[in-house]
């Protein structure tokens, strides 16, 4: 019976498993993951989670029974510390072993965290990856507190509207001229720094910190590098993730910015695949890392059909999500080197969506509490639908007859 490990608690994780068991009912799945925890999804735990309107329970991705039930050797708490590729064996702490015939990694990725010489190891000094991160947070955010959020992300901003709703005094620094400098275009980071300020959250951009000041081992204030001095209770760092690729580098696996692989999952190695946030693919003829639970669903899909020998290519259909406050923000697409955006507003009153042009190709939409407007975009990608920017430019110009009169439909 050929045994497949799979190394990693993620949405990734869960999905290739889900999908391995559904291909072959009688295959030996091992799922060996290092928290102690169930697999869980990620992406609430800055949100949904964080309010209190999302339990323990849903936030896991399958309850325990799911696992049992599935014949899948779920190992809790059991780090994998190295991959033995000729013997086809994973090494466990303890120093056990685990073979394999097919391995998948999806080891997904750590925050970063600001350097431990300026502050960023003092205990009050928190990320947001892990159950544990978001459970320490929500313990520590008390009203009146004053917050630190370092960085201007998704994430950061998403820590800063749980926050200002506990009632917290929150200010967000970023280093970059504007917030969401790396991931959305000027018109949808204005459209967030204006509600974070409706909220009373300060915005700095353009501002870098310098240090993290310390008194009796917590941080008690951050210097800038202009020398202002601003005081805090708590400090949230979002600056980004990286791929866990520690045990695919060590084992001789190429490795760049990420675990690569090709378009079938598939690392260096043709019994080793990869899949989630720990990978770095092929994605419009570019070495592309895509951070998101499509992602990790769809490749992990990809990865185990072709495991189970079914010849799947994986061509991604990027879309992400973000809520604050009383925001949906929805994003089809990705917008990489888009050199134009057309605003269009919605049919709801406060609704508007954000599209991107690549000399002259739409490839991408952020839609702010425009459901409709994103349903039918990301069809109209998903389809490789020729829109001109003239096109969303009219208003009168009907999205909904554009996915109708799609090929097919």
């Amino acid at each position: 019976m050929p045994h497949t490990v799979i190394i990693g608690g993620s949405h990734a994780a869960v999905a290739a498993a889900a999908a391995l068991r559904h291909h072959d009912p009688d295959m030996a799945i091992t799922l060996v993951c290092e928290e102690s925890e169930l697999p869980y999804q990620r992406p609430p735990l800055s949100k949904s989670y964080m309010s209190g309107d999302m339990s323990l329970a849903r936030l896991r991705l399958r309850p325990a029974e799911w696992y049992s039930d599935n014949h899948i050797d779920l190992k809790l708490g059991v780090a994998a510390t190295s991959i033995d590729r000729s013997e086809k064996l994973v090494r466990l702490a303890g120093d056990t072993t685990i073979p394999f015939d097919t391995l998948v990694l999806a080891t997904g990725a750590s925050a970063r965290r600001f350097p431990a010489n300026s502050g960023g190891e003092l205990p009050n000094v928190r990320v947001m990856r892990t159950l544990d991160d978001a459970n320490e947070l929500m313990e520590t955010m008390k009203p009146g507190r004053k917050l630190i959020v370092i960085g201007g992300g998704y994430i950061g901003l998403e820590a800063a509207a749980e926050a200002a709703k506990k009632e917290l005094e929150v200010t967000v620094i970023e280093a970059a001229d504007r917030i969401l400098k790396r991931v959305a275009c000027r018109e949808t980071a204005d459209a967030f720094r204006a509600l974070h300020a409706a909220h009373g959250v300060t915005v700095m951009e353009d501002t870098q910190i310098a240090r993290i000041n310390e008194k009796d081992g917590v941080a008690v204030s951050v210097t800038l590098s202009d020398g202002r001095e601003l005081p805090l209770d708590l400090a949230v760092v979002g600056i980004g993730i990286s791929p866990n690729a520690e045990l695919a580098e060590a084992a001789g696996l190429e490795v760049a910015v990420g675990i690569a692989v090709d378009e079938h999952g598939r690392t260096s190695d043709p019994s080793i695949y990869a899949a989630g946030d720990c990978t770095i693919l092929p994605f419009q003829n570019m070495p592309t890392r895509l951070e998101s639970v499509q992602n990790a669903h769809d490749q992990a899909a990809a990865v185990a059909a072709n495991i189970a020998g079914i010849a799947t290519v994986y061509d991604p259909h990027p879309w992400f999500w973000s809520d604050q406050y009383d925001l949906k923000l929805q994003i089809a697409g990705l917008n990489r080197g888009y050199d134009s955006v057309i605003v269009r507003p919605g049919k709801r009153e406060g609704s508007v969506s954000h599209f991107y042009f690549r000399q002259g190709r739409f490839i991408a939409v952020d839609c702010l509490n425009d459901a409709a407007t994103y349903a039918m975009s990301r069809k109209l990608l998903e389809a490789g639908a020729e829109i001109t920017a003239d096109q969303i430019a009219d208003e009168g110009f009907d999205l909904r007859a554009a996915v109708k009169a799609l090929p097919g439909r």
